[in-house]
């Protein structure tokens, strides 16, 4: 094992040094041009050794979760991609100066040259102008996006929605992770958004926390400011158990998730654990479930049927599970209809595309639903997006998320 380890390093680290040499060979006609004297070449050198270094270096001696492993991590991944890209905007150029060369031979039947002065330079040109969209998505992503709250509403219409619970609202928020927040107010607006939807219930579906119990702990404060006329409730998500962490014992885990538990509490958010409460208002019930995280590869912990004993089949039931694998498998063709579930987990990859109605993101290809609203069967699954971020200490498009679910009785 450690010997394959050593061996993905090697590949990695070739690998790495091979990019940055061949960006550089098409770099250098840009900073001649400027006559930068070689200055430019030895700056590139600098940031691009100094920066996996500096992730590296934290990373070991400092932590995982620190606010410079998160911060230098997070530039090396946007400049990572950033060359990748710059290297693909060569190869465009490449198919632009191949294709004018096949145009003018085939209909021209000659090839009068070159019909750029100096043809690498303008190639290099273009593929820097392309990479510069993402380099400048990334920065923002890291300063600004990671914290562009926005709100997400959906009317949904059931049947057999209690007359009750027409027009019920439900706010939710999912993937705190609270171990990679820095910025108290910042945060605090994501709080004030939810507060601002003044729904009847607040749900929130998992990953408190990166790693460990102590990392919320200087937020219960912020979030315990959450108002909700009935009712805060929650579930644990996979980052919730502690398992990517190498713990001194068994006690000390089940120490830590002790510790998570009265951390929730002290937020006023009611744990679900495979159980379920029911909802009153004007004498009518609806009910809610909680599991604990279900999902394909991270775990099948919660046990639905647990949290569906005792409770009428033909009752009105909303499902809080982290991770949304656990719909298409156990959820959605369930006989005991479950009418709405919301779930989180996928981030939507904290980077993609959103506009008019169209969505993307890298997500897609871990996961078949990934952000936003599905239905199948009569029945509806709500990803959110995530409220914080993790890995990549920013976010790009696939802004942080409060979602806000208005229940409608659909007339028969």
């Amino acid at each position: 094992m450690r010997i394959g380890a050593i061996f993905s390093l090697a590949i990695f680290i070739g690998f790495f040094f091979f990019l940055d040499w061949s960006v550089i060979q098409n770099v250098l006609p840009i900073l001649e041009a400027f006559d930068f004297g070689g200055l430019g070449q030895r700056l590139y050198w600098i940031i691009n050794i100094g920066l996996p270094i500096l992730f590296f270096g934290s990373f070991v001696f400092i932590g995982r979760s620190s606010f410079a492993t998160s911060t230098f991590g997070s530039i090396f991944i946007s400049f990572f991609i950033t060359k990748i890209i710059f290297l693909l905007g060569l190869l465009f150029g490449e198919i632009i100066e191949l294709t004018s060369h096949g145009i003018r031979y085939l209909f021209f039947q000659k090839n009068n040259g070159e019909l750029f002065s100096n043809p690498d330079l303008l190639k290099s040109q273009l593929a820097a102008v392309i990479a510069a969209v993402p380099f400048f998505a990334f920065l923002y992503g890291i300063t600004k996006g990671k914290y562009n709250y926005t709100l997400h509403q959906h009317d949904l219409f059931f049947p057999n929605l209690p007359d009750a619970f027409d027009g019920f609202t439900i706010t939710q928020i999912s993937d705190v992770h609270s171990g990679g927040f820095h910025n108290h107010q910042e945060v605090a607006k994501g709080i004030q958004l939810i507060n601002d939807q003044r729904s009847d219930l607040f749900v929130f579906t998992g990953d408190l926390v990166n790693n460990q119990a102590t990392e919320i702990e200087p937020w219960i404060d912020l979030f315990k400011t959450i108002q909700s006329p009935y009712g805060k409730f929650s579930i644990l998500g996979n980052h919730d158990y502690g398992d990517y962490v190498a713990w001194p014992s068994k006690e000390a885990k089940q120490q830590n998730m002790q510790r998570l538990f009265e951390n929730h509490q002290k937020t006023g958010f009611r744990l679900l654990l495979d159980e379920h409460a029911i909802i009153e208002k004007n004498g009518e019930k609806i009910a809610l479930l909680g599991v604990e995280n279900w999902g394909i590869g991270f775990g099948k912990r919660g046990n639905l049927n647990k949290a569906l004993n005792g409770l009428p089949t033909d009752m009105f039931k909303i499902l809080l599970s982290h991770d949304p694998s656990h719909w298409d498998h156990e959820v959605k063709n369930n006989p005991n209809k479950i009418d709405l579930t919301f779930s989180g987990h996928t981030h939507g990859m904290q980077m993609g595309i959103e506009l008019f109605g169209w969505k993307w993101s890298p997500s897609k290809f871990r996961y078949k639903k990934w952000a936003g609203l599905y239905t199948e069967n009569n029945r509806y699954l709500y990803i959110n997006r995530g409220f914080g971020f993790l890995g990549f200490a920013g976010r790009v498009g696939i802004w942080p998320e409060v979602t806000k679910i208005t229940l409608r009785k659909k007339k028969q």
